[in-house]
């Protein structure tokens, strides 16, 4: 490592501090308890962070309901400056806010680049929502008297955030609770509690009042939570995460019937039609795949292909993985890092060696760099998948390709009806009729129709069956965090 990128991390890693951010401070936890943030390309230890215990917890819930009332009550301009002002900050750090997420988390730099300007962008979008929050007002049908609807903020929320896009998913949860004026408490992911400590400052120095914001890094997620949901005083959870998780969750969130959002578990299927152009199938194909090493629940998790063009697309695909560099995400040339941790990497190699055992050939393979000491996997593209193979029904969340040839639309809806999750599904046709046909049929929360990428700040992102809950983002992302009252008054005025 030259002696200027030293400097950079140093930058970035100073971006962060290391305790828990409660009342506007970063100070130690309880007991002075701490935990190891590991860089994923190396094993090395990052820095130690705090390490937040339930009374720590208890704790900034008390500080978010007395901030509540007075939070709801700031003008929506004066949110949405200050959510503004926090757009600019990040935008103005984004390669610092970069370099931290890649040290953390393992992605290529060019896609924490990317993310930081996405999630910079949801900060952008809500600080505009903040200020359109409506409501009607009515006659009502025998003509005495009026029905006004007022919306108003739901009160205290826990925003828990997983690793795979440490920022994103905190601004995406974060821009509109505060535009809708509810106070937080974000439990960032154990992996990556670096970025989110970093956006609690820059939140800070745009003018967040104290109390609004709490950050609580800690290593018992599963007791802070739950003790949180415990407590009355809560009145949301927003989660993003495993299927399995988020049910026990929804379960938890009964006693205190908690408002949620559940944004879970993905297994998107993407289809090439017979009459797909296969070149741009196959480069968009990548990016629904390998974005973010793979680590993404909207990431193509297995291609259906039609046998007619199943040979020249895999020979497409093939070309591709062959030309991958794996290495160090801060290494320019590294266009797949490393995964988030080395159980990651042996319960995909799992997936693979059980398809393979059941008949699936390996198209193409790229060797990881070895004697680093990170958990690397090698990026992997499989022909002759059976359909009934466990990397077809589980989510993969890492860098290999399963091809499934198909034959005809019977047989396609019903190896996409088996499918328990339904968050996202790309197709790839030249009749656009078909491609909406399908897209209506499937039973998903988003689709993408000859493109790769998905994510937009301005539409809406969730999906159905085993995949969620609620929406985040778009005009209707705000509505997860407010409440309608309704008012009826006297007269026909």
């Amino acid at each position: 490592m030259n002696a200027l990128t030293d400097d950079a991390v140093r930058r970035a890693l100073q971006l962060a501090p290391t305790g828990l951010f409660v009342a506007n401070t970063f100070r130690p936890a309880a007991g002075d308890a701490e935990f190891d943030v590991i860089d994923p390309a190396t094993g090395a230890v990052l820095t130690r962070v705090a390490d937040a215990s339930v009374a720590d917890a208890l704790e900034a819930l008390g500080v978010a309901d007395a901030s509540q009332t007075g939070w709801a009550a700031t003008p929506p301009q004066q949110r949405s400056d200050i959510l503004r002002r926090a757009y600019e900050l990040v935008r103005g750090r984004r390669d610092d806010l970069a370099l931290l997420m890649t040290l953390e988390m393992g992605k290529p730099l060019g896609e924490s680049l990317a993310e930081v300007d996405y999630s910079a962008d949801f900060l952008r979008w809500f600080s505009e929502e903040a200020v359109r929050i409506g409501g009607s007002i009515g006659v009502a049908p025998d003509g005495g008297s009026r029905m006004m609807t007022v919306r108003m903020p739901v009160g205290p929320c826990l925003l828990v955030t997983p690793w795979n896009f440490p920022l994103a998913m905190g601004t995406r949860k974060i821009g509109p609770a505060l535009a809708a004026g509810c106070t937080a408490i974000v439990k960032p992911a154990t992996h990556t509690p670096l970025t989110m400590n970093a956006l609690a400052g820059i939140l800070h120095e745009a003018g967040l009042p104290a109390g609004v914001l709490s950050v609580l890094p800690t290593s018992d997620s599963e007791g802070v939570v739950a003790a949180l949901m415990r407590d009355s005083r809560l009145r949301k959870l927003s989660f993003t995460g495993s299927t399995t998780v988020g049910r026990q969750l929804i379960r938890q969130s009964a006693d205190q019937v908690l408002r949620l959002s559940m944004e879970l578990g993905g297994n998107a299927p993407l289809i090439v039609c017979a009459d797909a152009d296969i070149p741009r199938a196959a480069d968009e194909a990548m990016k629904a795949k390998l974005r973010n090493n793979g680590e993404a629940c909207t990431a193509a998790n297995v291609f259906f292909v039609h046998e007619s063009v199943s040979a020249a697309f895999a020979r497409a695909l093939r070309d591709r993985f062959d030309a991958l560099v794996v290495g160090a995400g801060k290494d320019a040339a590294s266009d797949v890092g490393p995964l988030i941790d080395e159980r990651a990497v042996e319960r995909i190699n799992a997936l693979v060696d059980d398809a393979v055992a059941d008949g699936a050939q390996v198209l193409s393979r790229i060797d990881p760099p070895a004697g680093t000491g990170g958990s690397y996997l090698a990026p992997t593209a499989l022909i002759d998948v059976p359909p009934g193979a466990r990397i077809v029904r589980e989510e993969i969340f890492g860098p290999v390709a399963p091809i499934v040839s198909w034959a005809d639309d019977a047989e396609l809806l019903a190896l996409l009806d088996a499918n328990e999750f339904g968050l996202a599904a790309y197709i790839f046709t030249a009749d656009l009729d078909r491609a909406l046909a399908l897209a209506t049929r499937l039973e998903v929360g988003m689709v993408g129709i000859n493109r790769g990428v998905l994510s937009n700040v301005a539409a809406p992102f969730g999906g159905v069956k085993h995949s969620g809950y609620g929406r985040e983002g778009g005009v209707t992302g705000i509505d997860e965090y407010l409440q309608t009252t309704y008012v009826a008054i006297d007269g026909g005025w």
